[in-house]
């Protein structure tokens, strides 16, 4: 898939949360409740997420960088584009190691399969200051395009919205 498409994708699916937040109330319940379509990739993808984060809040860079593509696209809302797993690595490693704490909000997460690929997560999970305990954390929105490999599901695109 180009990044064209992928873009035009997730600008749908992005156009389609936002209205589903606009709708009154009373009409939400046209929304079918979320379903796994497939409950063992769900299961894996969900594991995967818990596996990565765990890295992610243990500072284990190693364990990161293995479930990062080589030829990862991470899109932030505050700091742009990296296409550089280095260069992502450093960044983990400077800002966030022994920083921030990551945790998934309960019963978020959404998992649906993407044919001959892998499968795309939804969710929400909020960032903890480590240095300031006590400052509030917000529900912030994610989808993490997975890859399938021989190897193993890895991390191709991110896109992290705060």
């Amino acid at each position: 898939m180009n990044i064209q498409k992928f873009v035009l994708a997730v600008f749908f699916l992005l156009t389609l949360c936002v209205a589903c937040n606009s709708i009154p109330e009373h009409k939400k319940t046209l929304i079918p409740e979320y379903v796994p379509e497939d409950p063992e990739l769900f299961e894996a993808i969900a594991t995967m997420d818990r596996i990565y984060f765990d890295a992610y809040n243990s500072c284990d860079l190693e364990k990161q960088a293995d479930i990062y593509a080589d030829d990862i696209e991470f899109y932030h809302d505050k700091g742009g584009l990296t296409t550089s797993k280095q260069e992502l690595m450093k960044a983990l490693e400077k800002n966030i190691c022994g920083k921030v704490t990551r945790e998934l909000v309960e019963g978020s997460i959404e998992v649906y399969p993407i044919k001959d690929y892998g499968a795309v997560e939804i969710g929400y999970h909020k960032f903890f200051n480590n240095e300031e305990p006590n400052a509030p954390s917000v529900p912030s929105k994610f989808i993490v395009l997975w890859n399938k490999k021989t190897e193993g599901w890895k991390i191709a695109k991110v896109i992290s919205l705060h």
